[in-house]
C-alpha cells in the first residue's frame, strides 16, 4: 500500500511515516457507469484515484452540471468532509476504477497528525472551492441568459409576427391596387404600348432588387446619375423632378431609355407615368425593407433563443454547426463593426454530438469573441469543422497579430488576461477550458505565431 501511494504525485515527497497516516483505509474496485455516491448523501470518505475516472456531477433546477473528473493520481472528498456538508454532486465512474477509501474518523485522525498532509489537502480544497465558485458564475450567467432569452422571445415575437402578417397584406392590397390602375391606364393607351410599359416597369424593379444586393452603385456616381436626370426631367416639364430621380437612377433608368418612352406618350402623360413609376418602385422596395426588417427580427429572437437551448435538456444531441451559426449571427454586429471578413469551412457530413449546447455556445463566444478584440479594425476569421474517428474537431483561426510565445501557457489560467484593466475578467479561457475538458471530457489547444492564432477543440461525438 505504502508503495502505490507514494506513485500519487501529491503524495510524493510524504516520508515514510507521513504515508502511514493513510494506511486504515480499504480498496474499493467499481466498472463503469456505477454510482459511488449520490449528491445530498452523508459524507464517509476520503478517496483517492489509484486508477481509472470518477466524474462529480452537480444537478442544479433540471439542469446536471459536471464539476470535475478525477483521474489516476488524484484524490477528492476532502470539500464535503472539510465543510461539514452532505455531498455536494454525485460521484459517476466513467472507466474502470481502483480507488482507496479512508473513512472519515481516520481522515480527521490524519489531518490532526500529519501537518504535510494536511497542507496538501487544504491546498488543494481552496484551489477546487475557487473552481466551484468559477463554475457558479457561469451557471448564473447562463441562466440569466436563458431568462432573457425567455423575454425577448415573448416580447418580440408577437409584434414582429402581427409585423410580418400586414407585409404580406399589404403585398396582397398594393397587387390589388396596381390591377386596378393598370386598367385605368389601358383606357388610355393602346395594348402594345401598355404592354411595353409594364415589360419595362418589371425591368425596373428587378435592377433596383439585384442593384441593392448583388451590384450597390459607388454613392458620388449615383449623385452625379441623379443629377443629370434630374436636369433631363426639369427640361421634359417633369413635375418634381428632384424627388423622382433617385428612385428611377437606382432602377437603372437614364436619359436614353426614358427618351424612348416618351416619344409615343404625350408631355402630361408621359410626367404622370413616371410618377406612378417612381410610386410603384418606392412601394415595392419599401415593402421589400419592411419583410426584411421583420424577417431578421425573428431570426434574431430565433438565434437568441436557440443560442441558450432555452426550454431544453441539459445534455442533448445537438448539431455544432447550429451552435457556431447562433453565436455569429448574436455577434454579427461586432463582427460588421470591426470590418471582419468571417470564412466558414464545414465539414457536410459532421455528426451531431452529445453535449450541452448551452456551455458549448459558451465556448464559441468566448472564442470568437477574442479574435474579433484581437483583429482590431479589420481581418479575417475562419471557423472550421471536421471529423477524427470518435471525435469532432472545432476550429476558430484569426489573422491577428498572435498571442507571445512567453505567456501562451498561461491563456487558460483563472484571472490571467492580456488585455487593459478593466476590458477583461481573465476568465473566458478559462471557463471555456472547464467546458470542453472537464465537462465534455474534450481538449482545447492554442496554435499561435504572428498572423495567425488558432484554437483547436476537440469533442468526443457521444459524452460518455
Amino acid at each position: 500500500m505504502l508503495d502505490k501511494l507514494r506513485k500519487i504525485s501529491v503524495f510524493e515527497h510524504l516520508n515514510e511515516n507521513e504515508l502511514k497516516c493513510f494506511l486504515n483505509g480499504t480498496e474499493l474496485w467499481l466498472d463503469s457507469g456505477d454510482i459511488l455516491f449520490h449528491q445530498g448523501d452523508t459524507v464517509e470518505y476520503f478517496y483517492v484515484v489509484f486508477d481509472g475516472a470518477i466524474q462529480l456531477s452537480r444537478e442544479i433546477g433540471n439542469q446536471n452540471i459536471v464539476l470535475a473528473t478525477y483521474g489516476t493520481g488524484t484524490f477528492f472528498g476532502e470539500v464535503p468532509l472539510l465543510a461539514g456538508t452532505v455531498h455536494l454532486a454525485s460521484g459517476q465512474v466513467v472507466r474502470r476504477s481502483h480507488l482507496y477509501c479512508l473513512h472519515e474518523n481516520d481522515f480527521w485522525q490524519m489531518i490532526t497528525i500529519c501537518p504535510t498532509v494536511r497542507k496538501i489537502v487544504l491546498g488543494h480544497m481552496a484551489s477546487r472551492m475557487q473552481e466551484l465558485q468559477l463554475l457558479s458564475q457561469q451557471h448564473e450567467k447562463l441562466v440569466a441568459l436563458g431568462t432573457l432569452s425567455a423575454g425577448l422571445a415573448h416580447e418580440l415575437n408577437n409584434p414582429v409576427s402581427a409585423a410580418h402578417r400586414a407585409a404580406s397584406q399589404l403585398q396582397d392590397t398594393v397587387k390589388s391596387l396596381d390591377a386596378v390602375t393598370i386598367k385605368f391606364i389601358e383606357q388610355y393607351l393602346p395594348p402594345t404600348q401598355v404592354k411595353h410599359l409594364l415589360t419595362f416597369r418589371q425591368d425596373a424593379i428587378e435592377h433596383t432588387a439585384y442593384a441593392a444586393t448583388q451590384n450597390p452603385h459607388d454613392p458620388l456616381i449615383q449623385i452625379d446619375w441623379e443629377d443629370e436626370l434630374t436636369h433631363w426631367l426639369e427640361l421634359h416639364n417633369v413635375r418634381d423632378a428632384w424627388k423622382i430621380a433617385p428612385v428611377l437612377v437606382a432602377a437603372g433608368l437614364n436619359n436614353e431609355k426614358l427618351e424612348a418612352i416618351s416619344e409615343y406618350l404625350t408631355a402630361d402623360t408621359f410626367s404622370d407615368v413616371l410618377i406612378w413609376l417612381e410610386a410603384t418602385l418606392s412601394i415595392t422596395g419599401l415593402l421589400k425593407v419592411l419583410e426584411q426588417g421583420t424577417t431578421r427580427v425573428s431570426e434574431i429572437v430565433k438565434a437568441i433563443k436557440d443560442y441558450s437551448y432555452m426550454d431544453r435538456a441539459s445534455l442533448l444531441k445537438i448539431d455544432v454547426h447550429e451552435g457556431l451559426e447562433n453565436t455569429l449571427t448574436i455577434l454579427r454586429y461586432k463582427l460588421r463593426k470591426h470590418n471582419i471578413v468571417v470564412t466558414r469551412e464545414y465539414e457536410k457530413s459532421l455528426p451531431c454530438i452529445e453535449a450541452h449546447g448551452s456551455a458549448l455556445n459558451q465556448v464559441w463566444t468566448n472564442l470568437i469573441d477574442n479574435a474579433i478584440d484581437a483583429l482590431g479594425e479589420q481581418g479575417n476569421i475562419w471557423v472550421r469543422t471536421s471529423k477524427d474517428k470518435d471525435y469532432i474537431i472545432v476550429e476558430i483561426v484569426d489573422n491577428g497579430p498572435g498571442i507571445p510565445s512567453k505567456i501562451q501557457s498561461r491563456i487558460f489560467e483563472p484571472f490571467f488576461t492580456t488585455k487593459e484593466a478593466g476590458a477583461g475578467t481573465g476568465l473566458g479561457l478559462e471557463i471555456s477550458y472547464r467546458i470542453v475538458v472537464t465537462q465534455h471530457n474534450g481538449d482545447i489547444r492554442c496554435f499561435s505565431k504572428p498572423g495567425q492564432t488558432r484554437f483547436q477543440i476537440r469533442l468526443p461525438i457521444n459524452h460518455s
